[in-house]
């Protein structure tokens, strides 16, 4: 599929209704289990994502459409939701989400985007230069795959219990 700033909201929209559907009213065993040693628990994905819309995407996609000659990106701390969120509750985690995004939503909506914003140019730290597309389209894959990671997450604390229907599920593979 071809970057389509429409089909990209629609899922940047819904994804934090999916994810609060999925887990609001869940045990904390489902939401505190990770898949072992440096691993993410579904309520560690939340914190992320919150940091995510504090300080990547909308962010960034100013940085690449402003008119400063300085188009460097700060850098992303991918580990920063480990001591901002541990004494809240996954409740509060997802109202904050949710409204963090809509409001990015309405930014992203308000801003002009066409081919030629598409094409205009911040400096990632690790990647250099990168387009306003390749950024916002990273957004979407972002909120999937963090989507995914949650599912997997979740699946495997169930692996042993499910005996022989392991070898069935690709979710066990890795």
């Amino acid at each position: 599929m071809k970057f389509d700033i429409n089909k990209s909201i629609q899922i940047l929209e819904r994804t934090p209704s999916v994810i609060e559907e999925f887990l609001t009213g869940l045990d904390d065993e489902w939401l505190c289990s990770n898949e072992g040693a440096d691993t993410w628990s579904p309520f560690d994905v939340i914190g992320h994502l919150i940091e995510g819309e504090k300080t990547d995407w909308i962010p960034r996609m100013q940085i690449i459409l402003s008119k400063s000659p300085d188009k460097k990106f700060v850098p992303f701390d991918r580990f920063k939701q480990f001591n901002d969120n541990k004494s809240k509750a996954i409740s509060e985690l997802l109202l904050e989400f949710h409204q963090l995004r809509r409001d990015n939503i309405e930014i992203l909506k308000s801003t002009t985007i066409d081919e030629h914003t598409l094409g205009m140019t911040g400096i990632h730290p690790e990647f250099g230069h990168i387009t306003l597309k390749q950024l916002l389209a990273t957004w979407v894959t972002h909120d999937l795959a963090h989507i995914l990671q949650i599912s997997r997450v979740m699946a495997k604390q169930y692996k042993e219990e499910i005996g022989p229907w392991t070898k069935y599920f690709s979710v066990f593979a890795k």
